[in-house]
């Protein structure tokens, strides 16, 4: 495989880019690949005695094949629920993306098919004053999967995202739309939209459900081209 790298961004924050990362990785143990996941940079983070761990990264950890320990599944872990760089900041701390790189260059020699990296929010998260996580993936040569939250203006929104992605010069793998408003006006309509307009394949939709397990979720997605070959 010339390519492990896998990362997982969204058209906003909260559209689902958890649910869609650890159905991607169920889908990829179930066609016999080895899977590792890092979440490089996490805000939001809850201390339950063990430290401050991110539900999110958690998450992650449980849903890959290779059992790493928290440390290395979310190396920076900030506690207020805000933009990182902002996080960072209000803790003394300063990100850098090479230092976000470095983490997750840890993870290159482990003996997987997939190495799985979620971001925070969207692209263009910034993680100081001239970086943003796009610098991140960049730096990776990542494969991007991006997730759109299907809900109005998700058009605009996937469009942008898409034509960034492409713009700084990497592959999109394909897109996932994930159902955030069941109630969204035309449905369909939209998501036929977004098929037409976005050139790299969809993935798969996600529909509106409660508790779905990442095996469930898997069912709904395929692998990226990349990564079918191989199973």
């Amino acid at each position: 495989m010339s390519n492990k790298w896998l990362f997982i961004t969204g058209t906003d924050t909260d559209m689902g880019k958890t649910v869609v990362a650890t159905g991607l990785l169920a889908a990829a143990k179930s066609a016999g690949l080895r899977t590792a996941a890092i979440k490089p940079v996490a805000a939001g983070c809850e201390d339950n005695g063990s430290g401050l761990q991110n539900d999110d990264a958690l998450q992650l950890q449980a849903a890959a094949t290779y059992q790493l320990p928290y440390q290395q599944v979310n190396p920076v872990a900030l506690e207020a629920a805000i933009a990182p760089h902002i996080a960072a900041a209000e803790e003394g701390r300063v990100l850098s993306a090479s230092r976000l790189v470095g983490y997750c260059r840890g993870l290159a020699l482990l003996p997987v098919d997939m190495l799985l990296v979620e971001g925070a929010g969207g692209w263009r998260v910034p993680i100081n004053n001239r970086e943003t996580l796009a610098d991140v993936a960049t730096e990776l040569n990542c494969q991007v999967v991006i997730v759109v939250g299907l809900q109005l203006g998700c058009i605009n929104h996937a469009l942008l995202t898409a034509e960034t992605v492409r713009r700084d010069g990497l592959q999109i793998a394909g897109w996932v739309g994930n159902i955030i408003d069941s109630q969204m006006p035309r449905l369909d309509e939209n998501i036929a939209t977004l098929k037409r307009l976005i050139r790299e394949p969809c993935l798969g939709i996600v529909p509106r459900l409660t508790d779905l397990t990442p095996e469930q979720v898997g069912e709904y997605l395929s692998l990226p081209a990349e990564f079918e070959t191989e199973s």
